[in-house]
């Protein structure tokens, strides 16, 4: 295992190799053969093995109430259980977690960067872009705001799959990329979870308890996962990418609505007045979409969807990402690629 983690980190063309060749072969098997299913196997086996790991529990609190007599057992369980998790993550590095040490979408693209400027500089640039972006979405939203029209969760899935054959390079994209309802979605919910993908089935889980004009965007969000992206921020600029490239207004709308939702949380920090005047000349319908999103929120985040965060945070620092902030990432790089599109890109948006 750890060969093969040296040779993701330090050899580049190893990653190539495993993104354009193996990942592709890996996941369009699976989605193949779990597509025929219309439940989440993914599901299934997170809850067998969530009864394995409670039952390990329970042995080895058994032994140790009887350590002089089940020490011998109890090492061995705790030998078995480490080989067991070791095993799990060659599956998971072998499976799709060799895509986190790919370059970020933004380097792929060519995205511009303002790293090499001054610190004062940079954050001063990033102040601004996070005003001008809001003032951007702004009026996006107010274009497509009277356009949207509520879809399916079997229309959404059905059309980014088209968008994903049509818009980019994607070498899944013909049988890789397919959207299934979780089992868990109460439990997600109040977890804060929108969707997620399965490192280990392929399949990627949306919760369908969202309301409908999320969906687009977090559909496109976890095919984006299926399509070989790991890093949270990039599959969040990806779907960007995609819900704005194509001439749906119900995709285009949730795409502005989700960065909204990201940008004016940075822009309440930074200018509170810029954020309620940009706010509250929203289109009635999309303050409607935030009052729904807050009554949410009110309802079902607490404490459970702190731990969980916290346990996600540390998931994702483990994978040398910036943690839960890597979400928002996509406020300054999705700011730049509308910056580069006055230039003019190639319509293909590529994946890798």
């Amino acid at each position: 295992m750890w060969s093969l983690i040296f040779l993701f980190s330090q050899v580049r063309g190893f990653v190539s190799f495993y993104s354009n060749g193996v990942y592709p072969l890996v996941q369009s098997a699976r989605c193949t053969l779990f597509h025929i299913i219309p439940f989440s196997v993914g599901d299934v086996l997170y809850i067998l093995g969530g009864l394995w790991l409670l039952l390990t529990l329970l042995r080895w609190v058994y032994y140790l109430r009887r350590f002089g007599i089940h020490k011998d057992r109890l090492l061995g369980s705790v030998l078995n259980t480490l080989n067991v998790l070791l095993c799990i993550y060659l599956v998971f590095l072998l499976a799709w977690g060799g895509n986190y040490y790919k370059d970020p979408l933004a380097k792929s693209w060519g995205l511009p960067t303002s790293k090499k400027l001054p610190k004062e500089v940079r954050i001063a640039k990033h102040k601004q872009d996070v005003k001008d972006f809001a003032r951007f979405l702004a009026g996006r939203l107010a274009t497509y705001a009277t356009e949207y029209t509520p879809l399916t969760p079997t229309y959404i899935n059905e059309r980014a799959l088209a968008y994903y054959r049509e818009f980019t390079d994607s070498k899944v994209k013909e049988n890789g990329v397919w959207i299934k309802p979780t089992l868990f979605a109460p439990l997600m919910l109040r977890m804060g979870v929108d969707g997620y993908y399965n490192p280990f089935t392929g399949e990627g889980q949306a919760n369908m308890r969202q309301p409908l004009f999320l969906m687009p965007f977090i559909v496109c969000h976890e095919m984006a996962h299926q399509a070989g992206i790991a890093a949270e921020g990039d599959a969040n600029l990806l779907a960007y990418a995609l819900c704005t490239s194509v001439s749906d207004h119900t995709f285009r709308y949730s795409a502005y609505l989700n960065l909204w939702l990201y940008t004016s949380h940075r822009l309440y920090r930074q200018d509170s007045v810029l954020a309620r005047q940009l706010e509250g000349a929203l289109p009635t319908i999309t303050r409607r979409h935030i009052d729904t999103l807050e009554e949410i929120y009110r309802r079902y985040h607490g404490a459970v969807s702190a731990y969980t965060s916290d346990i996600y945070d540390g998931y994702l620092r483990m994978q040398q990402q910036e943690g839960i902030s890597s979400y928002g990432n996509v406020v300054r790089e999705a700011w730049a690629l509308e910056q580069a599109r006055k230039t003019g890109l190639k319509k293909v948006i590529r994946i890798f």
